[in-house]
């Protein structure tokens, strides 16, 4: 699929569509997102000045949306490079997450995720880990700078594409945010199941 998709093209890299894929078959058997067809992936390998965001639809085999998204503040500068599960710790979290509701919120339209992994994710939505619009996280950013800004933790999105983006993913699609960080591949029990 990820040939057929020609997703190499756009940046996503091979083993963060295969531990994407693999985590969502394994979310889907065990009813914990719906059958949406819908599989969002932040690939935080990739360079924040690059469109390192995207949601896939599995069911038709085609790329819907690829744009920016944000790290969080404390995760690094141009590259994400830390992460951590710790409230007011300003960084973004690795892992797979389930998408829930929408709120209108300081950043306007917003969409809570909780986080399905325990010690990488799991405090999501107590620490106010969402999906929104942000200012810092649009092409015109790329001009005086060589990469995006960054979020509190979030992964912030374009405003002008936030509503599509949060009503194609609301109320129980995946997420998947991807770093070959070697503590979160050899110790998540989604991708070790």
């Amino acid at each position: 699929m990820y040939d057929n998709i020609c997703l190499e093209g756009t940046g996503l890299s091979e083993d963060a569509f295969i531990y994407a894929y693999k985590g969502y078959q394994c979310l889907l058997k065990k009813k914990v997102i719906k059958e949406s067809g819908y599989l969002a992936i932040c690939d935080f390998s990739q360079s924040s000045a690059k469109k390192r965001f995207y949601i896939i639809d599995l069911c038709n085999a085609q790329l819907l949306m690829n744009t920016y998204v944000a790290h969080g503040r404390n995760s690094g500068g141009e590259y994400a490079t830390r992460f951590s599960n710790k409230p007011s710790s300003l960084q973004s979290s690795l892992g797979f997450f389930v998408t829930q509701n929408t709120y209108y919120g300081e950043h306007g339209l917003s969409l809570r995720i909780a986080g399905l992994e325990a010690g990488f994710n799991d405090k999501a939505l107590r620490r106010g880990i969402v999906v929104h619009g942000a200012d810092y996280i649009e092409e015109k950013w790329l001009d005086n700078s060589k990469s995006m800004g960054r979020s509190f933790g979030c992964p912030a999105i374009p405003e002008d594409e936030c509503k599509e983006i949060i009503d194609t993913l609301k109320e129980g699609s995946c997420l998947f945010i991807y770093h070959p960080s070697k503590n979160y591949l050899k110790n998540s029990k989604i991708l070790n199941y």
